[in-house]
């Protein structure tokens, strides 16, 4: 089990990483969470999840470890894969998971692209006890101003990436940049997108 990385930042994108290690290059998949907290960084340490399953190996990544926490307790539940964890992860920071668990609000866990209400409950259900016990987690991120174009470029690469329609998500962050100004951070933008789209 590959616990954590730590190196050289070669290639960050809101949806991955590429890290550079001892001169080899590893993709790693990552949050907006995480990519808010790095993608200003030279080097890091990334806490890892490795999936092994029939066609793939794939790496992720938390810059910190109370996401990667969260992120294992999400691909606990049935039904609840990586790529779904880490879509409620992009869409939600570990703290406001945690809160929506344990005040039962499945408006907001339905809220993010792809969960259904029965998934939202299980997920209100099997976790709300263990999170209650937890207690709230503290985390600050800090967050930089791009460019208008550079932002809506990156932000719809990362949507397309996520399984979002290149259409959608380009009339749907237009939609955001045109409410909200070019001042909107990257993650904010993608996170209401991915409400919306």
């Amino acid at each position: 089990m590959i616990v954590f990385v730590d190196g050289n930042i070669d290639t960050v994108d809101p949806t991955y990483v590429v890290m550079d290690i001892g001169g080899i290059g590893y993709e790693i998949k990552i949050s907006l969470n995480t990519y808010a907290s790095i993608k200003s960084l030279k080097t890091t340490r990334l806490h890892t999840y490795f999936h092994v399953k029939e066609d793939a190996q794939t790496l992720y990544g938390f810059h910190e470890q109370a996401e990667k926490k969260r992120f294992q307790d999400l691909i606990s539940i049935n039904g609840v894969g990586p790529s779904t964890g880490l879509m409620i992860l992009s869409s939600l920071s570990p703290e406001e998971l945690q809160s929506a668990i344990v005040n039962d609000d499945v408006n907001t866990i339905k809220g993010v692209k792809g969960i259904g209400l029965k998934t939202a409950q299980r997920i209100v259900l099997e976790l709300k006890d263990k999170m209650k016990k937890e207690g709230i987690l503290e985390k600050s991120i800090e967050n930089a101003i791009i460019p208008n174009n550079t932002l809506k470029q990156e932000a719809l690469s990362a949507l397309t990436t996520l399984g979002i329609s290149k259409q959608a998500g380009e009339k749907t962050v237009d939609q955001i940049l045109k409410a909200n100004g070019p001042d909107i951070k990257l993650e904010e933008l993608i996170k209401l997108a991915l409400k919306r789209a």
